[in-house]
């Protein structure tokens, strides 16, 4: 196989680099220094069997201009650039309601008319301007983890204090997290020709509790924690006020709290499988935090 990677260097088109050439394939890394995806279609694409749109805007706070630009325009470009070439698109489970729980949702039940940040919103814009696109095969992950995350662990990290984890609810939320190999494998399952193509949720095989994930997770990491249930609605109001206050100082980074974050972690967010289980061949194995000691 000869593929080609947009953001390359990210978390995820990393992974799927390495992946890749592991096997054997030729890999075309495309990184912003190589390729503005926002500027226009790229002049001289190189000959592939497939390109793996990985390349996104994943921040949930900020300027909402340069993630439609990254996530919209820049889709649209690959899309461009590559006309007929099979194309994986690394979307998000952030395209689903974020307003109701989402109980093994369909691949069908997205994207929706309301979002709570730009990035989910453009995301599920994205995926709508692939519509009618032959030989594209969407990829909707829910929260990846593993080696090389740059935003999960972090955020958990950065949200401890004092000993003491406060999550909104009261943590037996059920949820779909998806190990970045599970991700890495489906994406490169979705590149050969003989799957199909369309929208398929992925995800670890079983569903978990958020908070033993967490728990779970920051073990794995040597940090010993308490977690501490805010009560939804309490938690609501006060990222509501502290959103409102943030906005209004513009300031850069986004308040310990926020209304995204609530929609992931109060309310059940689980996915069916059985698309990509019967479309892509998808086999992935349960949710493991084994390895985060090494992340």
């Amino acid at each position: 196989m000869r593929i080609a990677v947009t953001g390359a260097r990210g978390f995820v088109g990393a992974a799927v680099r390495r992946a890749a050439a592991d096997r054997g394939w030729t890999v075309h890394g495309l990184t912003r220094a190589e390729w503005d995806l926002t500027t226009g279609p790229l002049a001289d694409p190189p000959e592939v069997d497939a390109v793996v749109h990985a390349a996104a805007a994943v921040a949930d706070w900020g300027p909402p201009a340069p993630v439609w630009r990254a996530n919209l325009t820049g889709t649209r470009h690959v899309a461009a650039a590559f006309p007929g070439v099979r194309l994986v698109h690394i979307s998000t489970a952030s395209v689903y309601d974020p307003f109701v729980p989402t109980v093994l949702a369909h691949e069908a039940e997205a994207p929706v008319t309301r979002y709570l940040t730009p990035y989910a919103a453009s995301k599920a814009a994205a995926e709508r301007a692939l519509t009618g696109r032959g030989n594209t095969v969407v990829l909707r992950p829910h929260a990846v983890y593993g080696p090389g995350d740059r935003t999960l662990l972090p955020r958990v990290l950065g949200a401890v204090r004092g000993g003491a984890l406060w999550l909104p609810g009261d943590g037996t939320a059920l949820q779909s997290l998806t190990h970045i190999d599970h991700l890495t494998e489906a994406t490169l399952l979705a590149c050969d020709p003989a799957t199909r193509p369309g929208t398929y949720n992925i995800a670890d095989a079983d569903t978990v509790p958020i908070g033993d994930a967490l728990r779970e997770l920051l073990a794995a990491r040597g940090v010993r924690v308490r977690l501490r249930a805010l009560p939804k609605g309490m938690a609501s109001a006060v990222a509501t006020t502290a959103e409102t206050a943030w906005r209004l100082t513009r300031r850069p980074a986004p308040p310990r709290v926020t209304r995204y974050a609530i929609s992931h972690l109060a309310e059940e967010r689980t996915l069916s499988l059985t698309a990509a289980r019967h479309g892509l061949g998808f086999r992935p194995g349960p949710t493991s935090f084994a390895d985060a000691a090494t992340w």
